[in-house]
């Protein structure tokens, strides 16, 4: 039996991973549930599981969240919240997986001090390896503590390079798959709107990775983050946008021969593939019907139109702090976009501009990284300000 804290527990990685949890009570425990500020979703996910810790991110929540369990009958559930306790959490002695599935920097806490205890870190934080990067690999390298991605594409990657010799690694090149987004056919792009960026057509997430999978941000973050899981230089990952997201990711070797990870378009599978490595757990996801399938395509991305993904390859090349910034200046902008404060091309604009604008000196640790992204993201907010005059 092993114990889970599950931080992100009311996003879409959050419930998916509960899903499959649900169908192995005799091996996993639902240790932990944290959620940043949705009490309702998290009280119902405590009065299924039973955990013994509710964490709420946002600590004047904390009294809330404890009156909600009270009502519902669950006294015996611990109430914890804020930062020092998700890293409290994190590297609890009675925790054995920790999943990560908090979206943006705010997942860089546990993360770190999952890694630091040594833990298996199931992470489907993009934003702690971009802007972890070196740090997080030698943190993990130092403790022993096992990663293993649940992104599908990097899942996909971890699975097809499994049980390859280290020369042959180093020969080969990954291919990450893109489904395109809602945008692939569209060239006018100044009138879209929250609405039109969040319908992807493939996949069901949250907005903030939708709009990013709309600008193509989302397959940036990826290379960056493949690049550190994997250590491969930029110049041997590439893109290639594949619309009927069958194929989520492959790894060409030196002979010219293609590994691919093939599955339906469901994040239970890597979930369950995670959790159970290196068995092999069903994650209950729908079986791909072949002959159903009427093509399997690909193209090259867009990057005059989704120039996201070249600065994502620019700042991974260029170091110091540019994955830090170009995260930070997205996030900000893509709030502003959701708030219907900037356009949809404002996006990429703003993370031209703050690349251009802001060089910081590689981070030798946390605090160097939280300090590179609260000054990119007061630059990036001062850049909105303007721009959405």
């Amino acid at each position: 039996m092993k114990n889970v804290a599950l931080f992100g527990a009311t996003g879409s990685i959050g419930r998916s991973t509960l899903d499959v949890l649900s169908h192995y009570p005799e091996r996993f425990r639902v240790f932990a549930l944290t959620a940043h500020s949705r009490i309702p979703e998290l009280v119902e996910a405590c009065k299924r599981f039973r955990p013994r810790i509710a964490l709420i991110a946002r600590e004047s929540l904390k009294s809330a969240l404890s009156q909600a369990l009270l009502e519902e009958g669950l006294a015996e559930v611990e109430v914890w919240a804020g930062t020092e306790d998700m890293a409290r959490l994190a590297a609890l002695p009675e925790v054995d997986i920790d999943v990560l599935a908090i979206v943006g920097a705010a997942g860089l806490v546990p993360t770190f001090a999952a890694a630091k205890a040594g833990k298996r870190l199931l992470l489907a934080n993009k934003e702690s390896v971009v802007c972890g990067g070196a740090l997080l690999m030698q943190t993990i390298a130092q403790t022993g503590a096992e990663l293993l991605p649940v992104d599908s594409e990097h899942n996909a990657i971890f699975q097809c390079l499994s049980g390859e010799s280290a020369k042959d690694r180093e020969a080969a090149r990954l291919i990450l798959t893109a489904s395109g987004g809602p945008f692939r056919r569209r060239y006018d792009l100044e009138d879209v709107t929250p609405q039109d960026a969040c319908a992807h057509p493939t996949w069901h997430m949250g907005q903030k990775i939708s709009v990013d999978s709309a600008t193509l941000m989302n397959k940036g973050l990826e290379v960056i983050e493949a690049s550190w899981l994997f250590n491969f230089p930029a110049d041997r990952i590439d893109v290639v946008v594949h619309p009927q997201s069958l194929i989520h990711s492959m790894v060409q070797f030196a002979d010219g021969c293609i590994i691919a990870q093939m599955g339906s378009a469901d994040m239970r599978t890597p979930i369950a593939y995670s959790l159970g490595w290196p068995e092999r757990l069903d994650g209950f996801a729908a079986r791909v019907d072949f002959p159903a399938i009427a093509q399997v395509t690909f193209e090259a991305p867009d990057t005059e139109r989704f120039p996201q993904l070249s600065y994502a390859y620019e700042a991974l090349k260029q170091g110091g702090c540019a994955t830090i910034v170009l995260n930070a200046a997205n996030e900000v902008a893509v709030d502003a976009f959701l708030k219907q404060k900037i356009k949809f091309t404002d996006i990429a604009r703003t993370c031209r501009t703050m690349m251009d604008s802001l060089s910081l000196p590689a981070p030798s640790g946390l605090s160097d990284i939280f300090e590179a992204d609260r000054l990119a993201r007061a630059k990036t907010s001062e850049v909105i300000a303007r721009c959405s005059r």
